[in-house]
């Protein structure tokens, strides 16, 4: 479980989150919404530590986070938006392999959390490809099974669906929608929310540093991001 007790995050003079209190249970689906600015990718890097909270406390798993920032990042995977700011290697087995080395694990280990976390993504059998020769598409669910070889139990994704084309899109969705059947929970900020609509337990929508739940997908819901692509992008 994720767990938000009157948190306040702010830039200098600038408050993005004000008490804000919010908890995401195990295997759930949140999706955040809110205009740019609005706080949604602060909200997503207080749950790892990457931020710490001005005042008020993020746990995870009953623990504290900044407390306990090992435990923490390693309940918690972490999806850039752009993937090219988390790649740490050319290729594909060596950036996802580069979490699970530095845990200390033997290269068998390391070599099977790899293996399951390209599967995961439908990535098998291509550790020795290039990250800058993939698509958009590719380098995205790269990113994912990156995050997936810690083997969280909680996974996030800031604007995942951000500059990928409609197939890709809906790849990087289904695989989203897999993870979740199968435990993991997903907390995903986005700017086309109706694409994850069918699969989110609730949406959390960020307003002037505040947070209201949503229990169901407001058809009416207003984000910047009423993408024109958005309306476009249907299952499939």
């Amino acid at each position: 479980m994720i767990a938000f007790d009157t948190v306040t995050y702010a830039y200098g003079d600038t408050t993005v989150l004000a008490d804000v209190s919010l908890t995401i249970d195990d295997g759930a689906f949140a999706v955040l919404v809110g205009p740019n600015g609005s706080g949604k990718s602060t909200l997503l890097r207080l749950t790892n530590g990457l931020l710490v909270p001005d005042s008020g406390t993020v746990s995870v798993d009953g623990r504290i986070v900044s407390e306990n920032l090992v435990a923490a990042r390693t309940a918690v995977g972490m999806v850039f938006q752009h993937p090219r700011d988390q790649f740490v290697a050319a290729t594909v087995g060596a950036d996802v392999a580069f979490g699970p080395e530095n845990l200390g694990l033997d290269r068998r280990e390391i070599d099977d959390r790899v293996d399951r976390a390209l599967a995961a993504v439908n990535m098998e059998g291509r550790t020795t490809d290039r990250i800058d020769a993939l698509s958009g598409g590719e380098q995205a669910r790269v990113a994912i099974a990156g995050a997936l070889a810690m083997e969280p139990t909680h996974l996030v994704l800031d604007e995942p669906f951000t500059g990928l084309d409609d197939p890709a899109r809906r790849s990087v969705r289904d695989q989203l929608r897999t993870l979740s059947r199968d435990g993991t929970s997903i907390v995903v900020s986005t700017h086309t929310p109706r694409l994850v609509s069918d699969q989110a337990d609730h949406f959390v929508a960020l307003e002037d540093g505040r947070v209201r739940l949503v229990d169901e997908f407001d058809s009416g819901l207003k984000t910047p991001a009423d993408d024109p692509q958005d309306s476009r992008v249907q299952e499939g």
